[in-house]
């Protein structure tokens, strides 16, 4: 349990391109799954998309660059990535 807390990171993502009506969300959430990353994505205001992740941070690494690339029909732009403090909130990943 201790080696988890130490080798398990999260990040706060911001998606910003052509990633809001072209099923990103799905997309995400179904990468988060087959890695084992737990959080969640939502839609914003401004058009971007946010997600929170948790896993291992080399995982995060895949996720993100698998998100880079997108799912055919989205175009990004740009990626924020800021790493957080972890948090046990999160057991699965979630579409909000």
């Amino acid at each position: 349990m201790m080696r988890e807390s130490v080798s398990t990171t999260q990040y706060r993502i911001i998606i910003q391109g052509r990633v809001q009506g072209v099923g990103f969300r799905y997309f995400a959430r179904r990468t988060a799954k087959s890695l084992g990353v737990k959080g969640f994505v939502q839609n914003k205001r401004d058009g971007s998309v946010l997600i929170q992740a948790k896993a291992e941070k080399l995982t995060l690494k895949l996720f993100c660059d698998i998100l880079r690339q997108g799912n055919g029909y989205s175009q990004v732009r740009h990626i924020e990535i800021e790493e957080m403090e972890v948090t046990d909130i999160y057991h699965d990943f979630e579409i909000k």
